[in-house]
Protein backbone atom coordinates (compact mmCIF):
# COMPACT_ATOMS: atom_id res chain seq x y z
CA UNK A 1 0.00 0.00 0.00
CA UNK A 2 2.80 2.76 0.77
CA UNK A 3 3.78 1.62 -2.85
CA UNK A 4 0.38 2.62 -4.06
CA UNK A 5 0.36 5.51 -2.25
CA UNK A 6 3.49 7.26 -3.75
CA UNK A 7 2.32 6.25 -7.31
CA UNK A 8 -0.51 8.07 -6.43
CA UNK A 9 1.35 10.84 -5.59
CA UNK A 10 3.50 11.03 -8.77
CA UNK A 11 -0.31 10.58 -10.81
CA UNK A 12 -1.52 13.59 -9.14
CA UNK A 13 0.94 15.69 -10.32
CA UNK A 14 0.93 13.91 -14.11
CA UNK A 15 -2.99 14.35 -13.55
CA UNK A 16 -2.35 18.81 -13.19
CA UNK A 17 0.07 18.50 -16.26
CA UNK A 18 -1.82 16.86 -18.52
CA UNK A 19 -5.35 19.11 -17.59
CA UNK A 20 -3.28 22.31 -18.52
CA UNK A 21 -2.61 20.66 -21.35
CA UNK A 22 -6.06 20.07 -22.50
CA UNK A 23 -7.62 22.95 -21.02
CA UNK A 24 -4.47 24.83 -23.02
CA UNK A 25 -5.22 22.93 -26.50
CA UNK A 26 -8.75 23.42 -26.52
CA UNK A 27 -8.56 27.02 -25.74
CA UNK A 28 -6.21 27.33 -28.85
CA UNK A 29 -8.54 24.61 -31.15
CA UNK A 30 -11.95 26.68 -30.49
CA UNK A 31 -13.01 27.31 -33.77
CA UNK A 32 -12.74 23.62 -34.39
CA UNK A 33 -15.88 23.19 -31.60
CA UNK A 34 -19.40 24.07 -33.56
CA UNK A 35 -20.75 23.89 -29.78
CA UNK A 36 -18.19 25.56 -28.26
CA UNK A 37 -20.34 26.78 -24.97
CA UNK A 38 -20.64 22.74 -24.56
CA UNK A 39 -17.42 22.06 -25.17
CA UNK A 40 -16.27 25.02 -23.05
CA UNK A 41 -18.37 23.15 -19.98
CA UNK A 42 -16.73 19.69 -21.14
CA UNK A 43 -12.90 21.15 -20.48
CA UNK A 44 -14.30 22.67 -17.04
CA UNK A 45 -15.98 19.87 -16.00
CA UNK A 46 -12.74 17.52 -16.87
CA UNK A 47 -10.66 20.05 -14.93
CA UNK A 48 -13.09 20.62 -12.03
CA UNK A 49 -12.98 16.19 -11.63
CA UNK A 50 -9.03 16.24 -11.78
CA UNK A 51 -9.22 18.25 -8.93
CA UNK A 52 -11.73 16.02 -7.27
CA UNK A 53 -9.62 12.94 -8.54
CA UNK A 54 -6.50 13.85 -6.74
CA UNK A 55 -8.37 14.20 -3.25
CA UNK A 56 -10.48 11.38 -3.58
CA UNK A 57 -7.16 9.15 -4.57
CA UNK A 58 -5.38 10.69 -1.60
CA UNK A 59 -6.68 8.47 0.80
CA UNK A 60 -6.74 4.49 0.60
CA UNK A 61 -10.54 3.86 1.83
CA UNK A 62 -11.71 5.97 -0.77
CA UNK A 63 -9.58 4.12 -3.74
CA UNK A 64 -12.45 1.87 -4.44
CA UNK A 65 -13.35 -0.23 -7.74
CA UNK A 66 -16.34 2.36 -7.78
CA UNK A 67 -14.30 5.39 -7.26
CA UNK A 68 -11.80 3.44 -10.45
CA UNK A 69 -15.22 3.17 -12.73
CA UNK A 70 -16.26 6.78 -12.12
CA UNK A 71 -13.03 7.94 -13.23
CA UNK A 72 -12.97 5.96 -16.25
CA UNK A 73 -16.88 7.11 -16.96
CA UNK A 74 -15.82 10.34 -16.65
CA UNK A 75 -12.91 9.82 -19.44
CA UNK A 76 -15.35 8.16 -22.16
CA UNK A 77 -17.95 10.21 -21.53
CA UNK A 78 -15.33 13.14 -22.90
CA UNK A 79 -14.66 10.77 -25.39
CA UNK A 80 -17.96 10.14 -26.64
CA UNK A 81 -19.28 13.07 -26.75
CA UNK A 82 -16.51 14.83 -29.05
CA UNK A 83 -18.13 14.14 -32.30
CA UNK A 84 -20.92 16.12 -31.29
CA UNK A 85 -19.37 18.71 -29.81
CA UNK A 86 -17.01 18.99 -32.72
CA UNK A 87 -17.75 17.82 -35.96
CA UNK A 88 -17.96 13.93 -37.47
CA UNK A 89 -14.76 14.37 -38.94
CA UNK A 90 -12.55 15.93 -35.75
CA UNK A 91 -8.65 15.17 -35.78
CA UNK A 92 -8.69 15.35 -31.66
CA UNK A 93 -10.80 14.61 -29.20
CA UNK A 94 -11.51 17.11 -25.98
CA UNK A 95 -9.67 14.90 -23.41
CA UNK A 96 -6.75 14.42 -25.71
CA UNK A 97 -3.58 13.24 -22.94
CA UNK A 98 -6.38 13.57 -20.52
CA UNK A 99 -6.62 9.92 -20.49
CA UNK A 100 -3.22 9.03 -19.15
CA UNK A 101 -4.25 9.82 -15.72
CA UNK A 102 -7.45 7.25 -15.88
CA UNK A 103 -5.31 4.38 -17.38
CA UNK A 104 -2.34 5.33 -14.97
CA UNK A 105 -4.75 4.86 -12.02
CA UNK A 106 -6.19 1.43 -13.24
CA UNK A 107 -2.90 -0.11 -14.02
CA UNK A 108 -1.88 0.95 -10.34
CA UNK A 109 -4.45 -0.57 -8.62
CA UNK A 110 -5.21 -3.49 -10.95
CA UNK A 111 -1.75 -3.63 -12.32
CA UNK A 112 -1.44 -5.12 -16.00
CA UNK A 113 -4.59 -6.73 -15.92
CA UNK A 114 -6.11 -3.33 -15.10
CA UNK A 115 -4.09 -1.25 -17.48
CA UNK A 116 -5.17 -3.62 -20.44
CA UNK A 117 -8.87 -3.04 -19.92
CA UNK A 118 -8.75 0.76 -19.64
CA UNK A 119 -6.21 1.37 -22.65
CA UNK A 120 -8.84 -1.22 -24.68
CA UNK A 121 -11.72 0.86 -23.75
CA UNK A 122 -9.95 4.25 -24.11
CA UNK A 123 -8.81 3.04 -27.35
CA UNK A 124 -12.34 1.53 -28.74
CA UNK A 125 -13.96 4.90 -27.72
CA UNK A 126 -11.26 7.33 -29.23
CA UNK A 127 -11.34 4.92 -32.70
CA UNK A 128 -14.73 4.08 -33.38
CA UNK A 129 -16.34 7.35 -33.73
CA UNK A 130 -13.77 8.10 -36.35
CA UNK A 131 -14.61 8.83 -40.27
CA UNK A 132 -10.51 7.61 -40.99
CA UNK A 133 -7.65 6.32 -39.10
CA UNK A 134 -4.46 8.28 -39.94
CA UNK A 135 -0.86 7.74 -38.81
CA UNK A 136 -1.00 9.86 -36.15
CA UNK A 137 -3.65 8.28 -34.78
CA UNK A 138 -2.73 5.24 -34.94
CA UNK A 139 0.46 6.06 -32.90
CA UNK A 140 -1.63 7.56 -30.15
CA UNK A 141 -3.51 4.60 -29.87
CA UNK A 142 -0.97 2.17 -30.31
CA UNK A 143 1.06 4.01 -27.35
CA UNK A 144 -2.60 4.26 -25.28
CA UNK A 145 -2.34 0.16 -25.80
CA UNK A 146 1.14 -0.58 -24.60
CA UNK A 147 1.00 2.00 -21.74
CA UNK A 148 -1.15 0.80 -19.64
CA UNK A 149 0.24 -2.67 -19.15
CA UNK A 150 3.52 -1.69 -19.19
CA UNK A 151 2.91 0.28 -16.59
CA UNK A 152 0.69 -2.04 -14.50
CA UNK A 153 3.27 -4.24 -15.09
CA UNK A 154 6.07 -1.88 -13.25
CA UNK A 155 3.83 -1.11 -10.52
CA UNK A 156 3.51 -4.55 -9.52
CA UNK A 157 6.97 -5.44 -9.56
CA UNK A 158 7.61 -2.40 -7.37
CA UNK A 159 5.15 -4.10 -4.87
CA UNK A 160 6.28 -7.55 -5.12
CA UNK A 161 10.11 -5.60 -4.48
CA UNK A 162 8.11 -3.77 -1.29
CA UNK A 163 7.04 -7.08 0.34
CA UNK A 164 10.47 -8.97 -0.54
CA UNK A 165 12.05 -6.34 1.08
CA UNK A 166 9.69 -6.74 3.86
CA UNK A 167 10.12 -10.18 4.50
CA UNK A 168 13.91 -9.81 4.64
CA UNK A 169 14.17 -6.67 6.98
CA UNK A 170 11.55 -9.27 9.25
CA UNK A 171 13.93 -11.78 9.08
CA UNK A 172 16.53 -10.24 9.96
CA UNK A 173 15.14 -8.44 12.87
CA UNK A 174 14.13 -11.86 13.82
CA UNK A 175 17.83 -13.08 13.71
CA UNK A 176 18.78 -10.83 15.55
CA UNK A 177 16.52 -10.80 18.42
CA UNK A 178 17.15 -14.72 18.04
CA UNK A 179 20.93 -13.88 18.38
CA UNK A 180 20.10 -11.42 21.38
CA UNK A 181 17.97 -14.13 23.29
CA UNK A 182 21.11 -16.78 22.80
CA UNK A 183 23.64 -14.16 24.53
CA UNK A 184 21.04 -13.74 27.46
CA UNK A 185 20.67 -17.95 27.48
CA UNK A 186 24.31 -18.65 27.10
CA UNK A 187 24.93 -15.87 30.00
CA UNK A 188 22.72 -16.95 32.25
CA UNK A 189 21.17 -20.52 31.87
CA UNK A 190 23.74 -22.60 30.49
CA UNK A 191 26.31 -21.49 32.83
CA UNK A 192 24.08 -22.14 36.04
CA UNK A 193 23.44 -25.94 34.30
CA UNK A 194 27.31 -26.42 33.65
CA UNK A 195 27.87 -25.44 37.46
CA UNK A 196 25.08 -27.65 38.80
CA UNK A 197 25.96 -30.03 36.82
CA UNK A 198 30.00 -30.21 38.19
CA UNK A 199 28.99 -29.33 41.70
CA UNK A 200 26.13 -32.90 41.55
CA UNK A 201 29.03 -34.54 40.08
CA UNK A 202 31.10 -33.92 43.03
CA UNK A 203 28.25 -34.69 44.94
CA UNK A 204 27.38 -38.07 44.20
CA UNK A 205 24.23 -39.52 45.20
CA UNK A 206 21.09 -37.96 44.10
CA UNK A 207 22.96 -34.83 43.84
CA UNK A 208 24.81 -36.64 40.87
CA UNK A 209 21.47 -37.64 39.18
CA UNK A 210 20.76 -33.53 39.15
CA UNK A 211 23.62 -32.90 37.80
CA UNK A 212 23.17 -35.55 34.84
CA UNK A 213 19.39 -33.76 34.33
CA UNK A 214 21.64 -30.41 34.10
CA UNK A 215 23.96 -31.32 31.45
CA UNK A 216 21.61 -33.25 29.47
CA UNK A 217 19.40 -29.85 29.37
CA UNK A 218 22.91 -28.00 28.77
CA UNK A 219 23.47 -29.94 25.84
CA UNK A 220 19.63 -29.73 24.48
CA UNK A 221 20.02 -25.37 24.70
CA UNK A 222 23.20 -25.34 22.88
CA UNK A 223 22.31 -27.58 20.04
CA UNK A 224 19.27 -25.30 19.97
CA UNK A 225 21.55 -22.07 20.05
CA UNK A 226 23.86 -23.37 17.29
CA UNK A 227 20.41 -24.40 14.98
CA UNK A 228 19.04 -20.64 15.49
CA UNK A 229 20.58 -19.86 12.18
CA UNK A 230 20.10 -22.82 9.92
CA UNK A 231 17.90 -23.79 7.47
CA UNK A 232 14.62 -26.08 8.82
CA UNK A 233 12.22 -26.34 6.15
CA UNK A 234 13.53 -27.39 2.56
CA UNK A 235 14.19 -24.83 0.25
CA UNK A 236 13.35 -25.86 -3.87
CA UNK A 237 13.37 -29.84 -2.79
CA UNK A 238 16.74 -29.13 -0.86
CA UNK A 239 16.82 -29.60 2.68
CA UNK A 240 19.85 -27.95 5.39
CA UNK A 241 21.63 -31.02 6.15
CA UNK A 242 23.62 -29.15 8.96
CA UNK A 243 20.21 -28.31 11.01
CA UNK A 244 19.15 -32.17 10.31
CA UNK A 245 22.24 -32.97 12.02
CA UNK A 246 21.89 -30.46 15.17
CA UNK A 247 18.20 -32.08 15.75
CA UNK A 248 19.07 -35.46 15.29
CA UNK A 249 22.05 -35.27 18.00
CA UNK A 250 20.08 -32.87 20.68
CA UNK A 251 17.23 -35.94 20.60
CA UNK A 252 20.07 -38.56 21.06
CA UNK A 253 20.55 -40.19 24.30
CA UNK A 254 24.61 -40.42 23.95
CA UNK A 255 25.96 -37.31 24.83
CA UNK A 256 26.81 -35.54 21.44
CA UNK A 257 28.58 -32.19 20.57
CA UNK A 258 28.28 -31.07 16.94
CA UNK A 259 30.14 -28.62 15.02
CA UNK A 260 29.12 -27.46 11.70
CA UNK A 261 29.57 -24.79 9.25
CA UNK A 262 27.91 -20.94 10.05
CA UNK A 263 25.72 -21.35 7.02
CA UNK A 264 23.20 -24.13 5.68
CA UNK A 265 24.32 -27.07 3.91
CA UNK A 266 21.76 -27.22 1.33
CA UNK A 267 21.33 -31.02 -0.01
CA UNK A 268 19.08 -33.23 -1.97
CA UNK A 269 16.46 -34.71 0.53
CA UNK A 270 17.18 -38.17 0.21
CA UNK A 271 21.27 -37.67 0.89
CA UNK A 272 20.17 -35.53 4.23
CA UNK A 273 18.05 -38.64 5.05
CA UNK A 274 20.80 -41.64 4.60
CA UNK A 275 23.18 -39.49 5.69
CA UNK A 276 21.54 -38.70 8.99
CA UNK A 277 20.60 -42.03 9.44
CA UNK A 278 24.36 -43.01 8.67
CA UNK A 279 25.08 -40.67 11.57
CA UNK A 280 22.06 -41.87 14.28
CA UNK A 281 23.98 -45.67 13.19
CA UNK A 282 26.85 -44.68 14.45
CA UNK A 283 25.93 -43.02 17.68
CA UNK A 284 23.50 -46.52 18.34
CA UNK A 285 26.60 -47.83 17.96
CA UNK A 286 28.51 -45.52 20.87
CA UNK A 287 25.29 -46.40 22.98
CA UNK A 288 25.31 -50.09 22.58
CA UNK A 289 29.74 -50.90 23.09
CA UNK A 290 30.86 -47.64 24.54
CA UNK A 291 27.91 -46.65 27.13
CA UNK A 292 25.66 -42.95 27.50
CA UNK A 293 28.17 -41.57 30.16
CA UNK A 294 31.08 -41.84 27.26
CA UNK A 295 30.61 -38.68 24.94
CA UNK A 296 30.63 -38.19 21.36
CA UNK A 297 31.60 -35.81 18.51
CA UNK A 298 29.98 -34.96 15.17
CA UNK A 299 31.82 -32.41 13.08
CA UNK A 300 30.33 -31.66 9.30
CA UNK A 301 32.60 -30.53 7.12
CA UNK A 302 31.54 -29.03 3.30
CA UNK A 303 33.57 -28.70 0.13
CA UNK A 304 32.37 -27.60 -3.33
CA UNK A 305 32.11 -31.15 -4.56
CA UNK A 306 31.32 -33.51 -1.13
CA UNK A 307 30.51 -33.54 2.43
CA UNK A 308 32.52 -35.31 5.14
CA UNK A 309 30.83 -36.19 8.17
CA UNK A 310 33.17 -37.62 10.87
CA UNK A 311 31.85 -39.27 14.17
CA UNK A 312 33.84 -39.73 17.12
CA UNK A 313 33.92 -40.94 20.44
CA UNK A 314 36.26 -41.63 23.58
CA UNK A 315 35.58 -45.15 23.95
CA UNK A 316 37.96 -48.17 24.49
CA UNK A 317 38.09 -48.56 20.80
CA UNK A 318 37.41 -51.63 17.90
CA UNK A 319 39.10 -54.50 19.01
CA UNK A 320 40.67 -55.93 15.99
CA UNK A 321 38.91 -57.99 13.32
CA UNK A 322 35.79 -57.61 15.51
CA UNK A 323 33.63 -55.74 12.62
CA UNK A 324 34.55 -58.59 10.58
CA UNK A 325 33.74 -60.94 13.06
CA UNK A 326 30.31 -59.28 13.32
CA UNK A 327 29.29 -59.50 9.89
CA UNK A 328 30.29 -62.85 9.35
CA UNK A 329 28.28 -63.64 12.32
CA UNK A 330 25.10 -62.03 10.46
CA UNK A 331 25.44 -58.72 12.20
CA UNK A 332 25.10 -56.03 9.25
CA UNK A 333 24.36 -52.90 11.63
CA UNK A 334 28.22 -51.28 10.00
CA UNK A 335 27.67 -53.31 6.72
CA UNK A 336 24.30 -51.88 5.82
CA UNK A 337 23.43 -49.19 8.11
CA UNK A 338 26.34 -47.37 7.99
CA UNK A 339 28.20 -48.50 4.54
CA UNK A 340 25.57 -49.68 2.58
CA UNK A 341 24.15 -46.16 3.13
CA UNK A 342 27.25 -44.27 1.58
CA UNK A 343 28.10 -46.37 -0.96
CA UNK A 344 24.61 -45.95 -1.91
CA UNK A 345 25.21 -42.10 -1.94
CA UNK A 346 28.13 -42.65 -3.95
CA UNK A 347 30.30 -41.76 -1.06
CA UNK A 348 32.62 -43.57 1.20
CA UNK A 349 32.55 -44.86 5.23
CA UNK A 350 36.05 -45.56 7.16
CA UNK A 351 36.49 -46.10 10.22
CA UNK A 352 39.86 -45.90 12.54
CA UNK A 353 39.54 -47.20 16.30
CA UNK A 354 42.26 -47.03 18.94
CA UNK A 355 42.98 -46.60 22.54
CA UNK A 356 41.79 -43.22 22.36
CA UNK A 357 38.03 -44.48 20.50
CA UNK A 358 36.92 -45.13 17.32
CA UNK A 359 36.54 -42.32 14.44
CA UNK A 360 33.93 -42.83 11.43
CA UNK A 361 34.37 -40.44 8.57
CA UNK A 362 31.66 -40.20 6.01
CA UNK A 363 31.93 -38.61 2.78
CA UNK A 364 28.76 -37.68 0.35
CA UNK A 365 29.66 -36.44 -2.94
CA UNK A 366 27.48 -33.69 -4.11
CA UNK A 367 27.31 -34.30 -7.51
Amino acid sequence: MAVEDRLHSALAIVRVVVTINMVGLNAYRRDNFEHPTIGMLVVVALALWTGVAIWLYQDRARRTPVLLVADLAVVLAALAVTPWVKSPDFNATIPGFYVMGVFFAWAIHWHWKGGLVASVLIAVFDVVPRDELDQGNYGNVFLILIGGPIVGYMCESLQRMARERDAAEHAAAAAEERTRLARAVHDGVLQVLAMTQRRGAAAGGEWADLGRLAGEQERSLRSLIRQQDTVPASAGGRVDLAGALEAMASAHPVRVEVATPGGAVLVDEHVATETVAAVSACLDNVLAHVGPQRSAWVLAQAAPDAITVSVRDDGPGIAPGRLAQAEDEGRLGVTSSIRGRMEDLGGTATVESGEWGTEWELVVPLA
